[in-house]
C-alpha cells in the first residue's frame, strides 16, 4: 500500500471513528470465529440467493408494467402479434425479447428464487436435525420458520406477476382456496381480487406485496436472525477442543470474508449458468391468461407442488347446511398438512424441552444418530411432505408409468399414511445401529485387516486405537434427563404427576432411547479392553477459539 493510500485510508478512518466511534465493534467482528463445516453454508446459500433476488428484482422493476389493462402486443415475439393481453404479460415479453439482458435476468431471478427456498428448507433441516434450535436459540428457530413460510409465499406472489396461462391457474386455485375458508372466504376473495375472479386489481395488489411488503418484513427477519447469531455465537459440530464454552474455528477477517466472498461470487456464477443453459418459466409458450383455457400438465414451482398434491389426493368431502357450503375438500388439504408441519416446526423446541427436561444451554451440535427420534421424526415429516409433493404431478406421473391416473392417488392415500410410519421405523433402526458401530470402535478400535493365528489355534484380527480427533466426535454424546415413574408406593415426583405426567415419561423414554457409550467414553486399545478419560479442550494447528464466555467477543489463538 502507497503512503499516499495509507495516510487516506488512515484519515478516512479516524474521521469516522471520532464520529461514531466503531473502531472497538469492527474490531470485535472482525475476530469473530467461525466454525468449519460444510453444512454451515447452507444458510449462506439461502443469504446470497436472496442478494441476488434483491439485484435482479431491482433490475426487472424498472421494465415491468404492473397492470391488467388491454392491450393488443406487436413486439418481437411474432407468434403473439395482434393477440390481445394484459399489459403486465406484455412487458413481461418486452423484457424477455426486447431489453437487452432482460432474459437472462429474468431467468436468473426465477432460478435465484427456486434456490433460495430449496436453501432455506435444507438449512432448516440441517439446523433440526443436528437440535441446533435449542437454548438459546429458540428464537432464531422461530424465525426462521417464519422465513420459510414467507419465502414460498413470495415465489407464488412472484411467478403470478406475469399474467401468462400458467400462473394464471395457479392464481385460481389460490381463490379457490380462498372461497373454501368457511364464512369468510367470500369476502377475504374479494378483497383480494377487488370483486369477481380475475378481475382488474389482482396484479397491482400482488406487485406492491412481492416488491415490497414481503421482501421488507424478509430482509428485517434476515437481518435479526444474522444479528442473533452473531450475538449468541455460532454453533459448532462436534469435535476435538468443540465445547459448550467455546466456538473453534477461523476468524472473520482474512479467512471467513475471503471464503464467503467467494462463496457469494459462485452462487451467483451458478444461477448465472443455470439462467444461459436451463430454460425456466418460458411464459410466451403459455399465452396469456384466459380464465376458460388450461394447459394440460401444469405444474408449480416445486415448493408449491406439497399444495397441489394435498388437494388433488383429498377425497371429495362438502357440506351445505343452512344455505352455507363447506368445502372440506379444498379448505383441509390447503391448510391442514402446511399447518401441522409448520406447526410442529415451530412447537417442536419448546415441547422437546419439556419432555426431556433438559434446560442447560447448547453450542455444540448433535449428530443425527445420537438423537435417534428427533431424527426419525424429521425423515417421517420429509416423507410426509415428499409424498405430497410427487402426488402434484401425478397426471405426469401416470402419462410416463402408463398407469391409471386413479391408480396414481390411491397409492398417494394409503402412502401418506404408511410413508412416514416407515420412514420413522426405519430411520430410528439405522441411528440406533449406528450407535453401536460407534461404541464398537470405541471399545475396539479400527480394523486393521491384519489376521494373526493365536498359540491356541484361534485366528484374530488386529485393531488399532481411534485417533482423539474421532474419538472426541464418537464419544460426544450427551446423555438426556430420565423422568422415572414412580415404583410401588414411591410418592411420584412433580414431573409424573397426573395425566399429564404420565404421558411426558412415556414421551420421554420415547426421545432419549439410544445406546449407552461405553464405561467411561471407552477408547480402544487395539484388543477392546482399554479406556482413557475425556480429552483436554485444544484444537487443531491453525484454527483459533473463541469463548462464549468473554463480554467483548474477542478470538484468542488456541
Amino acid at each position: 500500500m502507497s503512503t499516499v493510500t495509507g495516510k487516506v485510508l488512515g484519515g478516512t478512518g479516524r474521521f469516522l471513528d471520532d464520529r461514531l466511534h466503531g473502531a472497538r465493534g469492527l474490531r470485535v467482528f472482525l475476530r469473530k470465529i467461525f466454525p468449519d463445516h460444510w453444512s454451515f453454508l447452507l444458510g449462506e446459500i439461502a443469504l446470497y440467493s436472496f442478494v441476488i433476488l434483491l439485484l435482479t428484482g431491482t433490475f426487472l422493476s424498472l421494465f415491468f408494467q404492473p397492470s391488467m389493462t388491454d392491450v393488443v402486443y406487436h413486439g418481437s415475439y411474432t407468434p403473439l402479434d395482434g393477440v390481445h393481453m394484459s399489459e403486465a404479460y406484455a412487458s413481461t415479453l418486452n423484457i424477455s425479447f426486447d431489453v437487452r439482458g432482460g432474459l437472462l435476468m429474468r431467468q436468473i431471478h426465477h432460478w435465484a428464487a427456486i434456490l433460495f427456498v430449496a436453501a432455506i428448507m435444507v438449512h432448516l433441516l440441517r439446523v433440526f436435525f443436528t437440535g441446533a434450535f435449542r437454548k438459546p436459540r429458540e428464537l432464531n428457530w422461530l424465525i426462521g420458520v417464519v422465513l420459510f413460510t414467507l419465502a414460498f409465499t413470495e415465489g407464488l406472489f412472484g411467478y403470478s406477476l406475469p399474467d401468462d396461462l400458467l400462473s394464471g391457474t395457479g392464481l385460481r386455485i389460490l381463490e379457490g382456496v380462498l372461497l373454501s375458508i368457511p364464512l369468510v372466504g367470500t369476502y377475504l376473495s374479494f378483497f383480494l381480487f377487488g370483486g369477481q375472479f380475475p378481475g382488474h386489481l389482482i396484479i397491482p395488489r400482488l406487485y406492491i406485496i412481492h416488491v415490497l411488503l414481503i421482501p421488507g418484513i424478509l430482509l428485517a427477519l434476515i437481518s435479526a436472525h444474522l444479528f442473533l447469531m452473531f450475538h449468541q455465537k455460532h454453533t459448532q459440530m462436534p469435535g476435538k477442543g468443540h465445547t459448550d464454552k467455546n466456538v473453534v474455528g477461523q476468524p472473520m477477517y482474512p479467512y471467513f470474508m475471503a471464503k464467503t466472498g467467494a462463496w457469494f461470487f459462485f452462487i451467483f456464477g451458478v444461477s448465472a449458468l443455470l439462467s444461459t443453459f436451463a430454460q425456466i418459466n418460458p411464459i410466451w409458450i403459455y399465452g396469456p391468461y384466459n380464465p376458460s383455457g388450461i394447459s394440460a400438465g401444469s405444474q408449480p414451482d416445486w415448493y408449491m407442488g406439497f399444495m397441489e398434491g394435498a388437494l388433488r389426493m383429498w377425497p371429495s368431502w362438502h357440506w351445505n347446511v343452512g344455505g352455507y357450503s363447506f368445502a372440506f375438500n379444498v379448505f383441509l388439504p390447503a391448510f391442514l398438512p402446511l399447518g401441522l408441519v409448520m406447526t410442529g416446526l415451530a412447537l417442536w423446541p419448546f415441547l422437546e424441552r419439556w419432555i426431556t427436561g433438559d434446560r442447560r444451554e447448547h453450542h455444540v451440535n448433535d449428530r443425527p444418530r445420537n438423537a435417534p427420534t428427533r431424527t426419525a421424526l424429521g425423515m417421517a415429516g420429509v416423507t410426509f411432505y415428499g409424498i405430497m409433493w410427487l402426488e402434484g404431478a401425478n397426471d405426469i406421473v401416470a402419462r410416463f408409468l402408463n398407469i391409471s391416473l386413479y391408480v396414481t392417488t390411491e397409492i398417494a392415500r394409503y402412502a401418506i399414511f404408511i410413508g412416514p410410519v416407515v420412514a420413522y421405523w426405519a430411520t430410528k433402526r439405522i441411528c440406533l445401529g449406528l450407535q453401536r458401530k460407534d461404541n464398537h470402535l470405541l471399545e475396539h478400535g479400527v480394523e486393521t485387516g491384519i489376521i494373526r493365528q493365536l498359540p491356541s489355534g484361534e485366528y484374530t484380527e488386529a485393531t488399532r486405537p481411534v485417533s482423539e480427533d474421532m474419538r472426541a466426535v464418537l464419544a460426544a454424546r450427551a446423555e438426556l434427563p430420565q423422568i422415572e415413574a414412580p415404583a410401588g408406593d414411591d410418592v411420584p415426583a412433580p414431573a409424573a404427576r397426573g395425566g399429564l405426567g404420565r404421558l411426558r415419561v412415556s414421551l420421554n423414554r420415547v426421545l432419549t432411547e439410544s445406546i449407552p457409550l461405553p464405561h467411561g467414553d471407552g477408547h480402544g486399545d487395539g484388543h477392546g479392553n482399554g479406556h482413557a478419560a475425556e480429552p483436554p479442550a485444544v484444537t487443531a494447528p491453525g484454527t483459533r477459539q473463541e469463548s462464549l464466555e468473554q463480554g467483548d467477543g474477542d478470538g484468542a489463538g488456541a
